[in-house]
């Protein structure tokens, strides 16, 4: 049984929700330009990229490859690349920054500290996301708000950040069953992983299947604190001032 027939479960007010996930994409493009919109390829990043597209809208979207990801996640990439409408651009870290960091601590430096995981995901992950975003006002990605307590104050426009950029979260009070929902009706192409049990997924050493009951992200980062489940692309200003 696959993640649609598993999920595909919609709210009561989804067109509601959907409505108005289309008009602030809308607003978004133009009135935040220039921006765009963060994929990682999964359910709720590839529903706002055919939103995008479906609604001809100039956002370009990028995707960070960490050179850790999943085959199947590249796979999703090329055939992105091939289809979508809207620019897919995508991010590599420093090759030399990453040979080194390896060649130092390992290959599997991220179970042996959370600061040794973090430094990885500042390689990886927060270096190219510097320059994915680099000029632009704002940009969108697919968070919600029932994807972790962490999350669950995620404002459909965030304030600004440091930068005075601002993140805007169409989804934010979308449930999983209104992304899957979306992606069944809409023949959405999707990571097969999340077949395999995979409701979040990043780098491969980093995620892994859940089991039934298991908590949204309890795949990500499994052996640690559930405080220390984010990577840093997504932690609020005030948290990184006060870390």
């Amino acid at each position: 049984m696959g993640a649609i027939d598993l999920h595909a479960r919609p709210t009561r007010d989804f067109d509601a929700k959907l409505e108005q996930t289309r008009k602030l994409l809308l607003r978004a493009a133009s009135e935040f330009a220039p921006l765009k919109q963060a994929s990682s390829l999964g359910a709720e990043d590839v529903v706002i990229t055919h939103l995008v597209n479906g609604l001809e809208l100039d956002i370009p979207v990028f995707v960070l490859e960490t050179g850790a990801l999943h085959a199947e996640t590249l796979r999703l990439l090329e055939r992105t690349q091939a289809t979508s409408r809207a620019p897919v651009e995508v991010y590599r870290p420093v090759q030399e920054a990453v040979v080194q960091f390896v060649q130092r601590e390992g290959n599997e430096a991220m179970y042996r500290s959370i600061d040794l995981r973090k430094a990885c995901c500042a390689i990886r992950k927060l270096e190219p996301l510097s320059r994915a975003l680099a000029g632009q006002r704002a940009w969108i990605t697919g968070l919600r708000r029932e994807q972790s307590a962490a999350r669950s104050d995620v404002a459909l426009i965030d304030t600004p950040d440091a930068e005075g950029r601002i993140k805007i979260n169409p989804l934010a009070d979308w449930t999983w069953g209104d992304v899957w929902h979306y992606i069944a009706t809409h023949g959405v192409d999707y990571n097969p992983l999340h077949d395999q049990f995979f409701p979040s997924i990043g780098c491969a050493p980093c995620t892994r299947a859940i089991s039934l009951g298991e908590d949204f992200r309890s795949g990500r980062w499994w052996w640690e604190e559930e405080t220390a489940k984010e990577c840093g692309l997504h932690v609020h200003q005030q948290e990184k001032a006060a870390a």
